[in-house]
């Protein structure tokens, strides 16, 4: 059993901190808790869905935030997964070695890689979804519209393992998304040059980032039960975490409802450590000073490798919960 196995032999450190965060997690959802998870990096590239799409089917995660390239890449891994170049050496690749691939239409992440052409897969269908909303008037989130375009037939026979798509899960779930700077991303990249080159007539057709704010405001508000509240997993820093975790000194200061539950639990896994001003969103205890966090919340920080400590996790979590894993 792997949380028998987690109790037993992750005692002391990070994987000390790793054990008590993640009997903490089950503590939280035990209570009735709800819990957002904050994505950063290419976990999704790194197949995360695997196992945190059952974890979103067990009503262990209710809220979403992620990087635009977290959003698009499940997508990507979805429809074309086996066209994908797994690179073993990829640490000793030289500069010649690298452009090679892009040469070839391979974009590396680490010691994979995403063809142009599943990119241009996906691209191509969401231009026209964007076209027609910003004719129509339409706004909508970035996920909605990857959503949509999903659903497309000629897409859909395409799917390849849909079980481990966690987009998929949360579409499934009603688990709601938020995506701040998407731009940062390929699809976000697309489409602000098809708005520059008037294919697309208006920037926000696209759900802005201080639409999708208020859009967090009003989502926490509706589900933020004082006791215990809603639980918060940050998988490192950036803004997939930064944007979500002040929805509470917003709604308390700039709303003026000093009376809203700060989050519940709190666990950031990341390889940053802190320093003037190089730790994004700051420590967890820094949090405290931003009214984001209260000290009595429980609180972890893990040192350590998110595609090893989120699986790890969320494991736990499913199995002390009675679910498969």
């Amino acid at each position: 059993m792997l949380g028998d196995f987690i109790d037993r032999h992750f005692l002391h450190f990070n994987a000390g901190n790793l054990a008590a965060a993640a009997r903490a997690w089950h503590a939280h959802i035990d209570s009735g808790g709800r819990l957002f998870l904050a994505l950063a990096g290419a976990l999704s590239t790194a197949r995360i869905g695997r196992i945190l799409a059952p974890a979103i089917r067990a009503g262990l995660v209710h809220g979403i935030s992620c990087t635009g390239a977290n959003l698009e890449e499940d997508a990507f891994r979805l429809i074309g997964s086996d066209q994908y170049e797994d690179i073993p050496d990829w640490s000793t690749l030289k500069p010649a070695e690298e452009a090679a691939l892009q040469t070839r239409g391979v974009n590396r992440v680490t010691d994979t890689t995403i063809p142009d052409a599943v990119m241009a897969a996906i691209e191509e269908p969401l231009l026209a979804r964007w076209q027609a909303a910003a004719l129509s008037g339409r706004s909508a989130s970035p996920a909605e519209f990857l959503l949509d375009t999903l659903a497309d037939p000629v897409l859909r026979v395409r799917y390849q393992n849909p079980e481990d798509s966690w987009l998929l899960a949360a579409r499934d779930c009603q688990v709601p998304i938020w995506t701040p700077g998407w731009e940062d991303s390929t699809t976000g990249n697309a489409f602000s040059a098809a708005v520059m080159r008037g294919d697309i007539s208006r920037h926000t057709c696209v759900e802005t980032g201080t639409a999708q704010m208020n859009r967090l405001v009003r989502w926490y508000l509706e589900n933020c039960d004082p006791e215990p509240g809603i639980g918060f997993v940050q998988v490192g820093g950036g803004i997939a975490g930064d944007f979500p975790i002040c929805v509470v000194p917003l709604i308390a200061k700039e709303l003026q409802m000093p009376d809203v539950p700060a989050w519940g639990y709190y666990c950031q896994i990341s390889d940053a450590q802190p320093s003037y001003g190089g730790y994004s969103g700051a420590p967890p205890n820094e949090k405290i000073a931003w009214a984001k966090l209260t000290p009595e919340t429980p609180r972890f920080s893990i040192q350590s490798d998110a595609t090893i400590v989120l699986p790890l996790l969320l494991g736990y979590v499913l199995e002390r919960s009675g679910k498969s894993i």
